[in-house]
């Protein structure tokens, strides 16, 4: 082969694990990465900041299944984008940072080269799951492919690729390296049949499903179908069973209600969850009755062993477990359990969410089973859309659950627009998360998407105001001056509207959704209409 640059090295290596879209803004040391987009057929996605970037990326990775990558220039550009590659590592989603560092001559102390970063790759390794600085130009199909499949092979997280920036210019030979073909993860043919013995032992079994079955939920429905075992979700998992399913409970594993219903079942079989403090909010033990099933050893074992763990991917170890239990399906046995229980499920997410039921019944309303409503850190979609909002397919609820941080909704709404352009996407944000990517509307604008964003505005950090006057303090820093947020979203090249009325979000959403661009909706939280919540059937 004629020799190449090290920058379309880069490029190639993408190309070859079928990377057609990359997010990021160039700077004066990535040129050459580039400089060679065009000639391997890969789209360029312009954010206005570098975490919106990584939302982005994070989001495409979350619909679409692959790996978001982002494409940073040194220092600065690289540390914004940090924040998004500890959400991606906290939601376990395969985010790939390919970005330019010191030259390899760099004497290894400050010398004050722009964009020096005292230790960049090593600050970078603290927060993904590896960050690796090649060498050569001939290393970089190599290491393009480890990186690929260290974020495919078993647990996908983010990781980190550094490419001196000198090399990016020198020319040399350059062998292609294939995609490493990833093992589907396998579970051990015992601990498959001690789950399944497990399983076909209970009178009142159950499932906790979380984001690592997203590419199981043909499994997930045929499993609980088998068993009669009503199914309650992560947030990450929400939407794995359609939460219209007869066995569907809901997804929050933080209610009153879901851990009353894990108390009374004998068996509970939980699947790709952590089962975090993140998602329960206060710590739960299952005991002895806990099946697990994870693709993460060390997970699968915390905080203490399970009754039976099972280490593997969640589709192959699922069917696998079906295989061994006979007999017809049970699932109408479940059904009534399935009920009662989502009953009181409904009670609690409705208490939690009554300030914003109105407002959800409309979103609802307006969405397809198959939208995709991405959520902000904000107490509309923790309190509210989480477990009031029914969604019917895998990932179809985004929301940065781990971490938690702000700002997430409207770039992540772009990756997820982009990602998959056959549905309709909506943004859900407060006014406090908004503005830490304001300016990521330009960035959604300018590529002309339909997606509406919908602000519901409470003056400021609510959140935290309530837990400041719990705890008996003064509230400060939590109120924010009144902003015209449809003005600076006009401002940003997007339609704009204030809506006073909850009558008016309906047609607001439907022509939002047809628009030539996005649109934002602000609605005060006191006209989010607290509304009589109706079973979905």
């Amino acid at each position: 082969m004629p020799p190449v640059t090290g920058g379309e090295a880069v490029v190639r290596s993408l190309a070859a694990h079928g990377v057609t879209t990359v997010f990021g803004i160039p700077g004066t040391h990535n040129l050459p990465i580039y400089a060679a987009l065009d000639d391997h057929g890969i789209d360029h996605v312009l954010p206005r900041h570098e975490q919106g970037a990584g939302y982005a990326a994070d989001a495409y990775a979350r619909v679409t299944g692959r790996p978001g990558v982002v494409v940073t220039t040194t220092g600065p550009a690289l540390l914004n984008a940090a924040t998004a590659a500890a959400q991606a590592y906290s939601d376990s989603v395969p985010v790939l940072l390919v970005s330019p560092g010191m030259p390899l001559d760099h004497p290894g102390s400050w010398s004050g080269e722009l964009h020096e970063v005292k230790d960049q790759s090593g600050a970078m390794e603290r927060i993904v799951a590896s960050s690796h600085r090649v060498t050569s130009v001939a290393e970089i199909p190599g290491a393009v492919a480890a990186a690929f499949a260290r974020m495919t092979d078993r647990r996908p997280r983010p990781v980190h690729l550094e490419v001196p920036l000198d090399l990016l210019e020198v020319t040399a030979e350059v062998a292609d390296a294939a995609p490493v073909a990833v093992p589907a993860g396998l579970a051990e043919a015992t601990a498959i049949t001690a789950a399944a013995d497990a399983l076909a032992d209970a009178a009142r079994p159950g499932l906790v499903v979380g984001g690592g079955a997203r590419a199981a939920a043909g499994a997930v429905r045929a499993l609980a179908e088998r068993l009669g075992a009503p199914v309650v979700t992560s947030t990450n998992g929400k939407g794995v069973l359609a939460e219209d399913h007869p066995l569907s409970i809901g997804a929050g594993l933080h209610h009153r209600s879901v851990r009353a219903f894990l108390a009374d079942c004998d068996r509970v079989l939980a699947v790709g969850t952590e089962l975090a403090p993140a998602d329960t909010w206060e710590p739960l033990d299952l005991g002895d009755r806990l099946v697990r099933l994870d693709v993460d050893a060390e997970q699968l074992l915390r905080p203490r062993p399970p009754r039976v763990a099972v280490l593997g991917a969640a589709r192959p170890a699922l069917e696998r477990i079906l295989e061994q239990l006979a007999g017809p399906s049970a699932a109408s046995d479940g059904h009534e359990r399935a009920q009662r229980w989502r009953r009181a499920h409904r009670e609690d997410a409705a208490r939690e969410g009554g300030p914003w039921l109105g407002l959800l019944d409309v979103l609802h309303e307006a969405l397809g089973r198959d939208a995709v409503v991405v959520g902000d850190s904000a107490m509309v979609c923790y309190y509210g859309a989480l477990s009031n909002l029914p969604r019917y397919t895998p990932a179809s609820f985004l929301y940065p659950t781990g971490l938690g941080t702000l700002g997430y909704a409207v770039p992540a709404a772009v990756g997820a627009k982009l990602g998959r352009p056959d549905v309709d996407v909506v943004a859900l944000s407060g006014d406090g998360g908004l503005m830490f990517t304001l300016a990521e509307l330009a960035a959604a604008a300018q590529l002309e998407l339909a997606l509406p964003v919908v602000v519901v505005d409470n003056g400021g950090y609510g959140e935290i105001d309530r837990g400041m006057r719990e705890r008996g303090q003064r509230s400060i820093g939590v109120d924010l001056a009144p902003a015209d947020l449809p003005a600076a979203a006009r401002a940003l090249g997007c339609h704009g509207q204030d809506l006073d009325d909850l009558a008016a979000l309906g047609p607001a959403l439907a022509a939002a959704l047809a628009a030539d661009r996005p649109t934002l909706l602000r609605i005060p939280e006191s006209a989010t209409g607290a509304a009589n919540w109706e079973e979905t059937p």
